[in-house]
């Protein structure tokens, strides 16, 4: 294949603080609400917590190495919001520690030449907080991860955190993300950018849909429109208005792409069906450890032309992983030996080499899911997207085969 990615595309990897940090109570930080859904029998899969997950919090160092190592240019991360403002309040007082906590490991990533992405999961008064403190050596912010998975999954279904189960509050919830997206982002435009000089956007996350036949109807079904009715809160004009254009970027977390039909029952997934199952039988591709994911990188690369097509804004691949199946059952001589992960890596980094030297679509950067195995949710440790295996008893790290596969992929696709 001719072409390479420019010379100033970022490849890193990507993480989240609860999923890694563990040391719940050090250093002032006080419970979220992952500590208490964790914590509540029958929530995780496994029966586990986050309480101790990668214990990055104090290893960090080693997971800087990793990044070294591994010649990462970025490394997407979440600021703990329990660690900054332990209370969570607009009027509670800051945390010292946890900003001092920060500060040093920012500067250690610079200090390594890698670029820091930071998520702040915002609400205004705890962005502004963040962008005070860290905006002199964060250049990159992303406002909230996945919405609709803290909407959805934590106030219509229940499968996350705080565990609400309602048909009304997971469209309240989404209307105030967006809201408090597109605040934060006119606060760091209106108070920090001329001096900080940096960008911000917002994460989605999304799959590529694929028509399940030829049928000719192209409409949603009748029943989508009609089911949100007046549960739907409506936007203000000023709301319009500053909802409006409040990205720089389409911050992108995919992973797999579906086929489509009109019939489902659930409400939450818009009344579709959602398959892997070709008509004549033969599946989409390459079964992951959990059943929402199968490897389809032809998908990832018409979703990135349609996002491009869509929405005319540069593209940051923020999360794109693969979990392999059964692998969190294998002994660590076995487990790192991930000959899956490297196939589903391999089809999706060409396939997003094809969009930008090919269809001309501006992607920027591309993080990978995951440095480490660490705390997947709900699904607790039964669940390893880690291109690093981290063995939970002991702590030790032993890098898989995929990360010598994306060091040497990237080195050898981005222009010197």
């Amino acid at each position: 294949m001719s072409g390479k990615l420019p010379k100033d595309f970022l490849w890193g990897y990507a993480t989240a603080s609860y999923q890694i940090e563990g040391s719940p109570a050090a250093d002032g930080r006080l419970p979220s609400i992952w500590d208490t859904f964790s914590h509540t029998p029958g929530k995780i899969k496994d029966g586990s917590t986050g309480d101790v997950a990668c214990d990055s919090y104090r290893r960090w160092g080693e997971d800087v190495a990793l990044l070294r190592f591994s010649g990462a240019k970025a490394y997407r991360f979440s600021i703990s919001w329990s660690r900054i403002i332990p209370k969570g309040g607009r009027e509670d007082p800051i945390n010292p520690a946890g900003i001092e906590h920060y500060i040093v490991f920012i500067e250690t990533l610079l200090k390594n030449h890698i670029k820091p992405v930071v998520i702040v999961a915002d609400y205004v008064n705890y962005a502004r907080t963040c962008f005070r403190y860290f905006g002199h050596l964060v250049k990159d912010w992303i406002t909230h991860n996945e919405p609709w998975c803290v909407s959805v999954l934590g106030y219509g279904s229940g499968e996350f955190a705080p565990g609400h189960k309602s048909n009304t509050e997971h469209w309240i919830v989404a209307h105030n993300l967006i809201l408090a997206h597109a605040y934060a982002v006119k606060a760091y435009r209106e108070e920090f950018k001329l001096e900080q000089g940096g960008e911000i956007g917002i994460t989605l996350d999304c799959h590529w849909q694929i028509p399940y036949d030829d049928s000719p109807e192209s409409h949603y079904p009748s029943v989508v429109k009609e089911m949100i009715g007046d549960r739907l809160p409506e936007f203000t004009e000023e709301e319009i208005a500053v909802v409006k254009g409040s990205s720089d970027f389409f911050g992108l977390n995919t992973y797999t792409s579906q086929l489509v039909k009109d019939g489902g029952d659930n409400e939450i997934q818009g009344k579709i069906k959602y398959t892997f199952t070709r008509p004549d039988g033969t599946q989409l591709g390459k079964q992951s450890h959990v059943p929402w994911l199968q490897s389809f990188p032809q998908g990832f690369r018409s979703l990135l032309n349609y996002l491009w097509e869509t929405y005319k804004m540069p593209i940051y691949v923020t999360e794109n992983g693969f979990p392999v199946k059964g692998e969190n059952a294998l002994p660590v001589d076995k487990a790192i030996n991930d000959a899956d992960r490297i196939e589903y890596f391999e089809g999706y980094a060409d396939a997003l080499l094809r969009a930008v030297t090919e269809d001309g679509v501006p992607v920027k950067g591309y993080y990978a899911w995951s440095l480490l195995d660490n705390f997947e949710w709900a699904d607790g440790y039964d669940t390893r997207f880690g291109v690093t295996y981290v063995d939970f008893k002991t702590q030790n790290r032993t890098v898989k085969d995929s990360y010598g596969f994306l060091r040497t992929w990237f080195v050898d696709h981005i222009e010197a």
